[in-house]
């Protein structure tokens, strides 16, 4: 902030405490979720940024993989997570919107999905692969990706992800990336390809721990690693596996507390006290004067309720 300048003029730029915290060599903690009561949480709770990843379709839409979630899924949710984020104590927490399988298969069709998901209130957005091209300009050949490379012109910023791609599941055949040298220097090549196209931090996902610490080592833009060992520049996980809402943990995950029991404990209670008509008491309910509950009494005792209103059974067969 320029000195003398009112916080009500200040400039904000979210992104910034990417570079900020590999600058102070402090690991950023990032947090994928995808609705605004969590958002809210993890915004108040001091989270460094947030991630409205498309395994929304995993943990909240019931999907089995990425491959189903749409553009206007992620619209949905992006939207819901930018609501929450403004409703926290911290407003200008940083959110990154995935761009879902098929929304970026053409240039035109990318740029026009990423503007999008800014509009809706996203600071970036993230896209998996490190697909390059050459093309010979000027007499020399250039070697980039032509939608990254436009996204920037447009004023976009991206988060690159490499390692495991969800969204390419089908053609990568395993899940840990990194296990052999010639592995290991292709995905060293594909960071260094994305730092180069202007990608403002890279995930790696589910790569061995020493591949994932030389890239980061080599790089100059932060990584931000999840299921990569502690070596990157900052972790991210999923809201679900983070709190203990999954069922079953993943190797790359933790579940720092185990909240699927606290709210099956809370909805079996619930049900009891309701079957008990324990629930709602008093002090859950609204109460008519006396005088005027007495008189309304007295009026459905004379039958004058009964002769206005029908009070047939609706479910009586015709």
């Amino acid at each position: 902030m320029e000195e003398g300048a009112s916080p009500a003029h200040r400039v904000m730029f979210p992104l910034s405490v990417f570079k900020t915290k590999k600058e102070a060599k402090i690991p950023l903690a990032m947090v994928a979720l995808s609705d605004a009561p969590s958002a809210q949480i993890a915004c108040d709770a001091g989270l460094d940024a947030i991630l409205v990843g498309d395994s929304l379709g995993n943990t909240a839409l019931g999907f089995d993989s990425t491959i189903p979630v749409t553009m206007d899924m992620m619209a949905h949710h992006v939207a819901a997570v930018v609501r929450g984020v403004k409703s926290s104590s911290r407003p200008d927490v940083p959110i990154v919107a995935d761009m879902p399988f098929g929304s970026y298969a053409t240039v035109e069709r990318g740029v026009e999905n990423a503007v999008r998901l800014m509009q809706l209130g996203a600071h970036a957005v993230k896209v998996e692969g490190a697909e390059h091209q050459e093309r010979l300009v000027d007499d020399y050949i250039w070697k980039g990706n032509l939608l990254l490379e436009v996204l920037r012109q447009t004023g976009v910023p991206v988060m690159g992800h490499i390692g495991f791609t969800p969204q390419s599941q089908m053609v990568l055949g395993r899940v840990v990336q990194g296990k052999t040298v010639a592995d290991a220097s292709n995905l060293l090549e594909q960071a260094r390809l994305l730092q180069q196209s202007g990608c403002f931090a890279v995930v790696l996902e589910a790569m061995t721990a020493q591949v994932a610490h030389k890239i980061t080592e080599k790089l100059l833009v932060p990584t931000i690693g999840i299921g990569a060992g502690n070596g990157c520049d900052g972790q991210v996980l999923v809201w679900h596996d983070l709190v203990g809402i999954s069922g079953k943990t993943l190797k790359m995950a933790k579940a720092y507390a185990h909240t699927r029991q606290i709210w099956t404990d809370a909805l079996r209670d619930y049900q009891r006290d309701v079957e008990e008509k324990v629930f709602p008491a008093e002090d859950n309910s609204w109460l008519m004067a006396p005088e005027e509950f007495r008189t309304f009494d007295e009026l459905t005792e004379r039958g004058w309720v009964e002769d206005d209103f029908d009070n047939s059974d609706p479910f009586a067969d015709e």
